[in-house]
């Protein structure tokens, strides 16, 4: 099975993902944002995004398909989905491929957000910081389906190991 931690910079994605793959036995952390990188050397650094690239999509469906044929278990995957269709691509190639996901809005309020995005020290992020900022307003607009298609856990005031255990208790994991 796959379990998707989608929302924006911020929301503790990656840090619920580390919980989830040390208490879930026979689990993995899967970085779809790999894909895009991997993208970048073929097709060049995109205008935009590299999910905007259809290659990435039909890819992450692919190689998480194809990894969990060959280990079983669970992909944790990290990855902001901001565009529907997008999602829709992702969502309807799993399923079409026999693979549960179980999709998760990991979400916080805007003071909060930026305070996590300006405060954030790891060198990658201090050299996102602004592109994280820039894309707030793309997750504000994206909320409305986001939260149609996921279960939706408010970070605001809850620590990582506690949103990792409500995941938990969601997918039904022991």
């Amino acid at each position: 099975m796959i379990i998707w931690l989608n929302g924006t910079f911020g929301a503790g994605k990656t840090t619920t993902a580390k919980e989830l793959t040390s208490r879930i036995p026979d689990s993995r952390l899967f970085d779809a944002e790999k894909v895009g990188e991997m993208l970048w050397h073929v097709l060049g650094v995109p205008e935009r995004d590299f999910q905007d690239f259809p290659p990435w999509r039909g890819l992450v469906v692919e190689t998480a398909r194809q990894v969990l044929d060959y280990v079983g278990g669970t992909l944790v995957v990290t990855q902001t989905v901001l565009v529907e269709q997008y999602w829709r691509e992702i969502h309807g190639g799993l399923t079409e491929a026999g693979v549960p996901v179980h999709h998760f809005l990991l979400d916080t309020d805007q003071d909060t957000l930026v305070e996590r995005i300006e405060t954030d020290t790891k060198p990658e992020s201090i050299s996102a910081r602004q592109w994280r900022l820039d894309h707030l307003d793309e997750y504000q607009r994206a909320l409305s389906w986001l939260r149609r298609e996921a279960q939706v856990i408010d970070t605001t005031d809850v620590v990582p190991s506690r949103v990792a255990e409500i995941v938990m208790e969601r997918v039904q994991v022991d």
